[in-house]
């Protein structure tokens, strides 16, 4: 008789209380508010973790895991590349030369940055570039320019396209900045507006002729497919003569405020779980007030203060468990909905895809779950621990 005892009294506070139906009321939103609640927190974590890695595969669309940039008394000459590759076979490596420009059409102009490059080697480490270039090879002042600068100064293939150099170049009494022309054989589209409107590529030989450069380079690009651990390897070869850069290192105060951003919003969210625990509390609280005689004549015949302890709290955990359930079945039919329907439209050009990106991690998933259960346990426990102080004797003399 006495194993029955929790579950009968977990059943019995259950039931509908037709003269106290203001507790089934508190029940009920305190089930719907932690549904609710996380069912919010885990759509939130998955499309916070879908556009920081959306984010981070758009930096990598013309950005390098790794960049190696000379100090001011080293250099990067085709020697250093060389040794490089006969070093680190399973790299992939692009020396580079750039200089800040002004591309002028007409009345327009437009500042972006000039990438001198072995074109042979870039298409191996930029998949956009390989793609802009898949049926075109250039040539000596042959120039590839992004999709957004060609729509702003409406250029077309077989165009060209004037460039004003920082370095002078004399004119009679003065010095005016250098221009050259360049012509367009192909464009790339990297679906961010800034690259398509910036960044330019030309051949490595025509640049350095045009800026005055022997044999050196301004960097080396390098793809890696474990980038964390070959900077590493790189920096102890080079030692301190050349400075190696990650990709986190160049972008490290945006992905640092997207983290940061994550972790304000977990916490924020999980108050919602918090405040929808407190109507567990009220409500547990109200059964035992209102069922005082009950639980005083239960201790009275023997039951146990662990047994009536253990049946508000499996009550508690009954009506947070559920909500939890339902929240998380509910969320996932809202990812469902959101990653299988145009819901929501996001501009392309600003966030690399019109499609709302969703990726809920492992470890997001049961952060949340622990976070979940260990607020409505806390929330079950003190009105189950309050059940057992009922004073048996004033209770029964009283009621």
């Amino acid at each position: 008789m006495k194993k029955s005892i929790p579950r009968y009294l977990l059943f019995k506070y259950l039931r509908f209380d037709k003269e106290q139906p203001f507790i089934n009321l508190s029940m009920f939103l305190a089930f719907l508010g932690v549904c609710v609640g996380l069912c919010v927190l885990l759509v939130a974590m998955a499309i916070m973790n879908g556009f920081d890695k959306e984010f981070q595969k758009r930096f990598f669309v013309m950005n390098y895991p790794i960049t190696i940039i000379p100090k001011f008394y080293t250099k990067i000459d085709d020697s250093l590349v060389k040794e490089l590759k006969l070093k680190f076979p399973h790299l992939l490596f692009s020396p580079y030369i750039s200089t800040q420009v002004i591309a002028k059409e007409e009345n327009r102009f437009e500042g972006g940055i000039l990438f001198g490059v072995n074109f042979e080697e870039e298409k191996k480490i930029n998949d956009v570039v390989a793609h802009a270039l898949k049926d075109e090879n250039l040539q000596s002042f042959d120039i590839l320019i992004g999709s957004g600068l060609m729509a702003d100064f409406g250029l077309k293939k077989g165009d060209k396209l004037s460039l004003i150099f920082a370095n002078l170049s004399p004119s009679g009494f003065s010095l005016i900045p250098q221009t050259k022309r360049f012509d367009i054989k192909a464009h790339f589209s990297s679906n961010l507006a800034f690259y398509d409107k910036a960044y330019m590529y030309v051949n490595v030989d025509t640049l350095r002729k045009i800026l005055g450069y022997n044999q050196d380079y301004d960097g080396i690009h390098i793809y890696s497919k474990n980038a964390f651990e070959d900077i590493e390897k790189l920096r102890q070869y080079l030692k301190q003569d050349y400075i190696s850069i990650g990709w986190w290192e160049q972008n490290q105060n945006f992905f640092s405020a997207l983290e940061l951003e994550k972790r304000a919003l977990f916490i924020v969210l999980m108050l919602i779980i918090l405040v929808a625990s407190l109507n567990i509390v009220s409500s547990l609280l109200m059964i035992v007030m209102n069922r005082r005689s009950e639980i005083a004549l239960l201790l009275a015949l023997g039951t146990s203060k662990a047994e009536v302890k253990k049946s508000f709290f499996a009550l508690g955990m009954l009506i947070g468990g559920s909500g939890m359930i339902c929240g998380i079945i509910l969320a996932f039919i809202a990812l469902w909905i959101l990653g299988n329907f145009d819901i929501i439209h996001l501009p392309a050009d600003v966030y690399g895809t019109s499609k709302l990106p969703l990726d809920l991690s492992v470890l997001d998933f049961f952060l949340t779950l622990i976070g979940a259960l260990f607020i409505i346990a806390l929330s079950s426990f003190y009105p189950a621990k309050k059940a057992t102080e009922v004073n048996i004797l004033d209770t029964l003399r009283n009621e």
